[in-house]
């Protein structure tokens, strides 16, 4: 086959993969992107005593969430299922239908769902029917994650970032800058490593999702959990790179045994910022409170860390060792200004997607993924400098006298840019901080606790545990933890560390052994509460608790 028809096969083939991308695009959800899912509201509430049995739980979640398969449960107070039926998902709203003559006592309610930035969201709370009583416990393990899953998906994200180096800096030096004398055979092969490498790990990401999303271990992948993972925008956008991919394979033969025409590289370089989208598309920023502008600055970061590194390796591994000194000296200052640009580009967009990301200053600190992203940013620092350095060598064109020299500084950056990308892929797998920002906000000010003396057990409940007006309920209980009727109930809150002396709170008997009560507290600090129960006319106790006050 001659040159011309090889071209027009690979473009038609490019072709074919374009289309089996565009049929991906195609059978993707059409859900709007949402942020890190967080349970904000329950009913019945967390901790809440309702008189009767409720037909229905309800969870409200601050986005869209999907269902994993068995993972949303509520477990009566003996142990056993008290759900019935599959529970019903409407954008933030989950419907769990409930058999409401389970019985009086504590119910579990455990949930695991899937957020619209793939990753899985996992908790329980409690409510009690007529009275509290020992909680249940969910022998489903609805909120375990597999350490063995968490890692591989780690490591398959990582090797997706070095397959992507791999081959975008090989293909770039070939179409650019690699001397007509020189063999294409070396780059050539690091370039198809680095294009199976991606596609491995992004075969893997899709496998993986299943257990990772429903909490089970590397084999634990059912034809439903596969399913529901392909049809998920995560799995859309992934077999939307693996087209990519395919379709980038044919037109990557022809460059890697000579230079192409220009529309082969145009085509080439939309194919490659197509499958740069793919990974935003499939993780927080797809996600984020602005969506398009975290996409967008991603794919930029993604991108211009892949011509950074990739370049880089291929100077260290072919261009230095083997380029003469009049090659380098056409090279080089080409070089180091693409690495200027991908380095700034880098920068600036590192910043908004953090800021985007980050919430508050404060996040940095409290939370896991800011203290990865400041971990992050010192690794980044010490590239930069060595980056500087090697800057310098070019400017005083010492790389084509003495390649060694810059050579070692550029082995060193590559040694930091891995650990880098090690920070990197654990932090994609990190909630944002901006969801830890949403916990919090949305985490109830409520205080509980149970009071024990040698006659009874007193468990204290304060709604909201904040200043201003809140609502005491008290609970006796005997010491086999059967309800104790109370004659009389007393209370009294201080805050002595305020010169506020004892505040008596009005009670009211709601049944024999519960009472309930407003109180109005006026200030923050560590408040004494005070609770006399009288269960005969001899007999009484007094316990007495510290609860923070915010």
């Amino acid at each position: 086959m001659t040159a011309a028809p090889r071209r027009w096969f690979a473009r038609l083939c490019a072709t074919a993969g374009l289309l089996v991308t565009a049929v991906a695009l195609l059978i993707a959800p059409a859900a709007p992107a949402s942020a890190h899912a967080v349970l904000v509201s329950s009913s019945p509430a967390a901790s809440a005593v309702v008189p009767s049995g409720p037909e229905e739980v309800v969870l409200t979640f601050s986005e869209s969430v999907r269902k994993v398969p068995d993972k949303v449960r509520v477990i009566a107070p003996d142990g056993s299922r008290a759900d019935r039926g599959e529970p019903t998902f409407d954008g933030t709203i989950v419907r769990i239908p409930v058999d409401p003559a389970g019985g009086q006592g504590t119910y579990l309610v455990s949930y695991r769902v899937i957020s619209a930035d793939s990753h899985p969201v996992s908790g329980a709370f409690t409510y009690s029917v007529g009275a509290p009583s020992a909680p249940p416990t969910d022998s489903g393990d609805t909120g375990r994650a597999n350490p063995v899953v968490d890692n591989a998906v780690k490591v398959a994200k990582y090797l997706g970032y070095a397959g992507l180096a791999l081959l975008v800096g090989p293909a770039l030096v070939l179409a650019a800058l690699w001397p007509r004398r020189l063999d294409r055979r070396g780059p050539a092969r690091l370039a198809w490593t680095g294009l199976g490498l991606v596609a491995v790990a992004t075969l893997a990401d899709l496998w993986l999702q299943v257990p990772y999303t429903g909490g089970g271990g590397l084999f634990d992948v059912s034809g439903e959990g596969l399913s529901s993972v392909l049809g998920s925008t995560f799995g859309a956008a992934h077999l939307v790179r693996l087209g990519l991919l395919a379709a980038a394979a044919f037109l990557l033969r022809p460059l890697f045994a000579g230079p192409v025409g220009r529309t082969d590289a145009i085509i080439l370089t939309v194919l490659g910022v197509a499958a740069l989208v793919t990974w935003p598309l499939a993780g927080h920023p797809a996600a984020s409170p602005a969506p398009a502008v975290s996409v967008v600055v991603d794919t930029v970061h993604l991108g211009s860390m892949a011509v950074w590194l990739g370049g880089l390796l291929m100077l260290a591994a072919f261009l230095l060792p083997r380029a003469d000194e009049r090659e380098l000296g056409a090279i080089m200052p080409i070089w180091s200004r693409w690495a200027a640009l991908a380095v700034s580009a880098l920068l600036l967009a590192g910043v908004v997607q953090g800021l985007i990301e980050m919430g508050t200053p404060g996040a940095l600190v409290d939370t896991t993924y800011g203290r990865l992203l400041l971990a992050k940013i010192g690794l980044f620092g010490l590239v930069l400098g060595v980056a500087a350095y090697s800057r310098q060598l070019v400017r005083r064109r010492v790389a084509e006298q003495r390649p060694s020299r810059i050579r070692r500084a550029i082995v060193a950056e590559l040694a930091i840019i891995a650990v880098v990308l090690g920070v990197s892929a654990t932090l994609v797998q990190t909630p944002p901080a901006r969801t830890a920002s949403e916990v919090a906000d949305s985490a109830p000010g409520y205080f509980s606790t149970t009071l024990t003396s040698s006659l009874l057990s007193v468990q204290v409940e304060l709604d909201p545990a904040e200043r201003g007006n809140n609502s005491l309920h008290l609970y006796a209980y005997t010491k086999d933890n059967r309800p104790q009727p109370v004659v009389e109930w007393k209370a009294t809150a201080a805050l002595p560390s305020a010169g506020i002396e004892p505040i008596e709170i009005p009670l009211l008997p709601l049944t024999d052994n519960h009472a309930t009560g407003e109180v109005n507290l006026p200030a923050s600090g560590d408040w004494q509460l005070k609770v006399t129960a009288r269960t005969s006319d001899i007999d009484q106790a007094t316990v007495t608790a510290t609860v923070p006050i915010r």
